[in-house]
């Protein structure tokens, strides 16, 4: 009798250690189950280029200053003007379409001002659409360098008044090649949230 007293009562000190190692790791499972949104950086255009292109573009060419308007579209046009052989040797109009990266920036969590060019969308939401430094580019313009495009993808889509409207985009950028019949960009993201731009 004395023995089955004894099982018992282990058996019962056995559950109830049981029971507190569960408690104890339930508070665990639940601090890593609530991990926290990543912050979003603030970036400028500037860092997506490399500096060699940064410099190329701040300091152009003696050419340039022949030309009777400076405009970036007129600069752009008369790079396609330029002989083929020149072109190559020119690290200015090399900048001007350049695909290099800042290899830092893939999977880092941004946030950057920029003008919405859609790409794919309905009657109410865009949901691919490249993401530039100024309006107009793609459009009314030339499209600026790729390593000045970021192409997005937002899954829940973003409400477009007009074209005229800049936005804050936040999401985590990748160092990823999109080529589409509009532009090249070196740069992809995925959008988490937007909000529209205000200094």
């Amino acid at each position: 009798m004395l023995l089955a007293t004894n099982v018992a009562s282990n058996d019962i000190q056995s559950d109830n250690s049981k029971k507190e190692a569960v408690e104890q790791q339930a508070p665990v499972k639940e601090a890593v189950a609530k991990t926290p949104s990543p912050k979003f950086k603030t970036i400028d255009w500037d860092n997506l280029m490399p500096e060699e292109d940064l410099n190329a573009l701040l300091n152009p060419p003696s050419y340039i200053d022949d030309l009777e308007d400076s405009s970036l579209e007129d600069l752009t046009n008369e790079k396609l003007q330029i002989d083929l052989t020149a072109e190559l040797d020119d690290r200015y109009q090399q900048a001007l379409v350049s695909t290099k990266i800042i290899k830092e920036m893939d999977g880092r969590a941004v946030r950057i001002p920029g003008f919405v060019v859609p790409v794919e969308f309905d009657e109410e939401t865009i949901t691919e659409f490249f993401l530039v430094p100024y309006f107009g580019a793609c459009i009314h313009s030339p499209p600026p360098p790729p390593n000045q495009i970021i192409y997005v993808h937002a899954p829940d889509g973003l409400k477009l008044n007009t074209l005229y409207d800049p936005f804050w985009i936040s999401g985590i950028i990748s160092t990823t090649l999109v080529e589409n019949y509009m532009a090249t960009s070196a740069y992809s993201m995925k959008m988490k949230s937007y909000k529209p731009y205000t200094e």
